[in-house]
């Protein structure tokens, strides 16, 4: 893929990513779809649907252990003490209370842009989870987004470095790409899902994700911390 100027708009840059022919090849490899024998898919395709996913009822507003190994296959971990305390303690009961008022059932494209915004109890988890020792935006983003793996996407420096830093936020700037046009960009990348042969279990913001990491990678960016 060529280099995606940071100059253009976001909408811009994230579409050049999911319009790059090489993003088919990319899913493909990235879940391991008709590759050679022998050959491993990433480990963040289990990220998902590891255990049953993190989103299936009975456990969609609490967090698990297989949560937190969930989001080891995305190259992060949760310090133990925290994981603890989400496991078994007051921060979990936290977390749960906010769970329970975000929607599990709608696609980011579906949901209106206030379930998003600042103040929202989205908005509020992920500050929750900024806010304990050794959890940073990239854990918590990837930790809420296997909660919400429709409505939530990860966010994380590879992509953050991809598309930037839009204003008031990742959230809300993926928001209004994915409904604007008529939801063009949310059909794109349902036949982009489609063509890849990647199940339609997958979310479409893991194939917007994977999409632009892998596309990223590729351009052999150091990615500032």
């Amino acid at each position: 893929m060529s280099f995606v100027d940071p100059s253009k708009p976001f909408v811009e840059r994230l579409g050049a990513f999911i319009a790059d022919p090489q993003a088919i090849a990319d899913l493909r490899r990235y879940f391991g779809i008709g590759v050679p024998p022998g050959t491993v898919p990433f480990t963040g395709s289990r990220f998902e649907h590891l255990a049953g996913g993190g989103d299936r009822l009975g456990i969609a507003d609490r967090i698990t252990a297989e949560d937190l190994v969930a989001v080891q296959t995305l190259s992060v971990t949760v310090p133990a003490p925290v994981a603890l305390d989400l496991l078994e303690g007051r921060l979990g009961t936290r977390l749960s209370g906010l769970l329970q008022a975000i929607p599990w059932d709608i696609d980011m494209v579906d949901a209106e842009a206030d379930v998003l915004a600042e103040g929202s109890p989205a908005d509020q988890a992920w500050h929750l989870l900024c806010g304990q020792y050794g959890v940073d935006w990239v854990i918590a983003g990837k930790l809420l987004a296997r909660k919400r793996p429709r409505l939530l996407p990860v966010y994380d420096r590879v992509v953050r470095c991809a598309l930037g830093r839009p204003r008031p936020s990742f959230w809300l700037a993926l928001h209004a790409a994915m409904g604007a046009d008529d939801r063009a960009l949310h059909r794109q990348l349902l036949a982009l899902r489609h063509v890849a042969g990647v199940p339609e279990t997958v979310s479409v913001l893991r194939i917007c994700d994977v999409a632009v990491w892998m596309g990223h990678r590729a351009e052999g960016h150091a990615c500032p911390r």
